[in-house]
């Protein structure tokens, strides 16, 4: 399968590869040799704003990162369960097709819940997580949550996410901390998403947020087979949608955490200062 002609090759240089599964392609790239560390995105992103870090990492470990189906270089149907819990269930399909053994789960946005299902269900085979701007039980009670359902619950939503492609045209930009992104970068999250049809897996995410809150309280309420695992948590301080206080939450629900806070970064670490998210972990790693 062709790479698309949009995609800079400078700046993803990776070969792709192509998991199967319900007759869809998943595409992911798996690159470097070591210990293994599974890359696991959010919305509105893929495998791509991990690119950095894992040029950082690949000459010391093995580093596989996987695109959703509905985002990035996979599959994009338009008749898809891109339910949250399906995410899920297919992440454990693909680490067992991997044969993936003693991973470090790095998880960034929804990746976070969709790769706690996974290490909550199977904590053998889990070493150590890494946690950048995520969350883990529901957010009812927060404040930037009710703010925000009221945006979900708008009858406009599924308007401005298929045809204004809302989410990484106008999201993204403004989930940025000191650092912005170049036009050229931008375009590299965007041009996944170029038409309505291509964008059901954007939407769906969204439409989590309001429906899955339950989900994500389960798995808070699960999490203690996780208590003797490490945790690093790595979070930009400038973020305006998962702020510190889920960096918290996290910190009192887990035991084992270690937190390295960017002060001058967004939601996306790993793109905004790759250098010493990826600084981070190799730290972590060693400990």
């Amino acid at each position: 399968m062709e790479q698309p002609k949009w995609l800079d090759r400078g700046e993803y240089p990776f070969i792709s590869h192509f998991f199967d599964d319900e007759g869809a392609k998943q595409h992911y790239i798996d690159v470097g040799k070591g210990d293994t560390l599974l890359f696991v995105h959010g919305t509105p992103s893929w495998s791509f704003d991990f690119r950095n870090v894992i040029k950082c990492l690949s000459n010391s470990y093995r580093c596989v990162a996987m695109d959703h189906i509905g985002f990035g270089l996979s599959d994009k149907p338009t008749d898809y369960d891109y339910t949250v819990q399906h995410h899920a269930r297919r992440l454990e399909r693909f680490i067992a097709y991997m044969g993936l053994k003693s991973v470090t789960l790095v998880l960034h946005d929804f990746g976070g819940p969709i790769g706690l299902s996974y290490a909550i269900k199977f904590p053998e085979n889990i070493n150590r997580l890494v946690i950048l701007n995520s969350w883990i039980g529901s957010s009812e009670a927060d404040p930037e949550f009710i703010k925000l359902s009221k945006v979900l619950r708008s009858p406009l939503l599924p308007f401005l996410y298929l045809y204004l492609n809302f989410s990484p045209k106008f999201l993204l930009p403004q989930s940025f901390g000191k650092k912005k992104l170049s036009r050229n970068i931008l375009s590299q999250f965007i041009k996944p998403f170029a038409s309505k049809s291509q964008r059901y897996g954007l939407l769906s995410f969204a439409k989590s947020l309001l429906t899955d809150q339950q989900w994500f309280e389960a798995l808070w309420n699960s999490r203690n087979s996780l208590q003797a695992k490490p945790f690093l948590l790595i979070w930009g301080m400038a973020d305006k949608f998962i702020t510190e206080r889920y960096l918290y939450k996290f910190i009192s629900g887990f035991e084992n955490c270690e937190a390295v806070k960017l002060q001058n970064a967004g939601h996306f670490p790993q793109e905004e200062e790759p250098e010493r998210v990826a600084h981070a972990i190799v730290s972590f790693m060693s400990d």
